[in-house]
């Protein structure tokens, strides 16, 4: 073989390496299991550097496998969007029995790692998560709206499932955790929705709530939702999950992004939109950084 041969050879390896690194979505998963890892660290009584690394990797591992399926499912989808088009399924750079693999090994992987390492009731409800966002959402995003609200469940399991994780116990706690997340995801995903709606209507995607039209009827909806996170905000404090300094933080940025939706209410154009997205990226890490602080 040839030093060009064998350059070729690794190249291709490089290049298959990086896209099942791709549809990972890392970016997206490590989010979601810094998210989990928030739960578990205010659930354990002792906090192991060793168990949070373990649970990363395994909430990176199970939030990857759920994002392989999507892209999977949703394949010949992707070729019609812009933003999704060049992803590694679409642009023919892995295949759908390579990516099935992957999402086979992290799967099966990250439940192990649950199961063995922390406990069963956080392997179920992590299987349970990928079901519910690979094979239920996934489907309903050309259905309507029902699948933001589907699709919310898994998407709030994981700082539940951290919980759970660390004390092998569901309870209040780990349910105040899944509430916080779950109300959040509305005006997070809604804005993305609206941002993004000429693509999503390229794929069939009907996301936005009411009658689907980037108005004040959709808005309010998004205005509902993100009340909720006011009372939500302030109850893992009631609960002595964390102090008080936490709780003011979480109402003042709850009051911050709330103004977002009625701005967007005022203006209903793509620019606000943008903002309130760019605004939930910020609320969310900023009240859960808040409440480790607390509890440290």
């Amino acid at each position: 073989m040839t030093s060009a041969e064998e350059s070729l050879g690794f190249n291709k390896v490089g290049d298959k390496v990086k896209a099942l690194f791709e549809l990972l979505k890392f970016r997206l998963a490590a989010l979601i299991a810094f998210s989990g890892a928030m739960g578990y660290s205010l659930g354990a009584s002792d906090v192991k550097w060793v168990n949070i690394v373990l649970f990363c990797i395994a909430s990176i591992g199970i939030t990857g496998a759920a994002n392989i399926i999507n892209q999977i499912l949703e394949k010949d989808l992707d070729k019609m969007m812009k933003r999704t088009q060049n992803r590694p399924l679409p642009s023919g750079r892995i295949s759908v029995e390579q990516a099935i693999v992957w999402a086979i090994f992290l799967g099966v992987s990250s439940l192990f790692i649950f199961a063995v390492y922390f406990n069963l009731i956080s392997a179920l409800l992590a299987l349970l998560s990928l079901v519910l966002y690979g094979f239920v959402y996934t489907p309903l995003k050309r259905v309507g709206p029902i699948a933001v609200f589907v699709g919310a469940f898994p998407g709030a399991f994981p700082p539940m499932i951290g919980w759970v994780a660390a004390t092998n116990h569901f309870g209040l706690e780990p349910g105040i955790l899944f509430a916080i997340q779950f109300f959040w995801q509305f005006p997070h995903f809604w804005a993305i929705a609206w941002v993004l709606d000429d693509d999503y209507k390229r794929a069939g995607f009907k996301l936005l709530p009411a009658n689907g039209l980037k108005d004040t009827d959709t808005t309010l909806q998004i205005i509902i939702y993100t009340l909720f996170l006011l009372p939500v905000g302030w109850l893992p404090y009631e609960l002595g999950m964390t102090g008080i300094n936490s709780a003011f933080i979480a109402t003042v940025f709850g009051v911050l992004f709330l103004a977002q939706t009625f701005h967007l209410m005022r203006k209903c154009s793509d620019k606000t939109a943008r903002q309130l997205m760019f605004g939930s990226f910020i609320y969310l890490p900023i009240v859960q950084i808040a409440f480790l602080l607390d509890k440290l």
